[in-house]
């Protein structure tokens, strides 16, 4: 409320280099609702002093229509060139000689829908790899680890290690949606990354000739167990089933909590 007992609205705009407050004091109510905390909008306004900050008095405001406005104009993108770590991603993938594996790497990143997702994605909202491409960017790092780590360790399938190494986080293309702030669908909010990414990867398997029920079957425990073997709720006696299943789990957290110690401190729990 004003002093003159009259509402007005106060609202901060931002875009990726900055924010400003905004005050709506015409028809506030009516303004308010026009969009909803997180939208993309366009807005028309006076910018003008007030106790030595500069804020805007807004005359017009709605929601952006879909395909106005660029989300990544108004949200942290990735500092890391995404076509740079594209390649990255294909020359892991070329690392992987089982056919059945490769055969479902090659049809992933032949999914043109799914690949311009894969690079879009963040990790996160709030943690490690919290902008556009993070997820990319955090799926380089962990393929890259598990390369080395099966170097060191021969014994380790590289293959599946590799593999589930670029698949694990996969269903994270489909869990966020992106305006003004990242938030969650509907399907990331009640199903999480991981049932999204078995359900993505399951979809594709079958039409892959080589990759039978066998490999199917320890690709899926990989991607299960990423975030350890008591964080999937389906049991399992808090054991891994495989040491390329307990391998992935380490290589994730080791990349996600340097990152997140990088971008957040060390007090983030990564």
């Amino acid at each position: 409320m004003s002093r003159a007992g009259t509402p007005y609205l106060a609202l901060e705009l931002r875009d990726r280099s900055a924010a400003i407050p905004g005050r709506v004091f015409r028809d506030a109510d009516v303004a308010a609702g026009r969009f909803e905390r997180g939208d993309l909008v366009t807005v028309a306004g006076r910018v003008e002093r007030f106790r030595d900050e500069l804020q805007l008095d807004v005359t017009a405001i709605a929601r952006a229509q879909a395909g106005e406005a660029d989300p990544a104009a108004f949200l942290p993108v990735a500092y890391r060139d995404l076509d740079e770590l594209d390649g990255f991603l294909e020359h892991l993938a070329g690392e992987v000689h089982d056919p059945g594996f490769a055969g479902l790497l090659a049809a992933l990143l032949g999914d043109a829908g799914l690949r311009a997702a894969w690079r879009r994605a963040p990790c996160t909202r709030g943690g490690h790899h919290a902008y556009l491409g993070g997820l990319l960017e955090h799926t380089v790092a962990v393929g890259t680890l598990a390369l080395e780590a099966a170097q060191l360790h021969p014994r380790l399938n590289s293959d599946l290690l590799i593999t589930a190494a670029l698949v694990h986080d996969l269903g994270k293309t489909e869990e966020f949606t992106y305006a003004a702030e990242i938030g969650l669908s509907d399907a990331g909010r009640l199903l999480g990354h991981v049932e999204l990414g078995l359900r993505l990867l399951d979809a594709r398997a079958g039409r892959v000739a080589g990759l039978d029920d066998e490999r199917r079957l320890a690709l899926a425990h990989c991607v299960l167990t990423h975030h350890g073997p008591d964080a999937t709720g389906r049991g399992g006696a808090g054991r891994f089933g495989s040491p390329e299943a307990l391998t992935l789990y380490r290589l994730n957290a080791l990349d996600a909590s340097v990152k997140g110690a990088l971008e957040h401190g060390l007090g983030l729990d990564g």
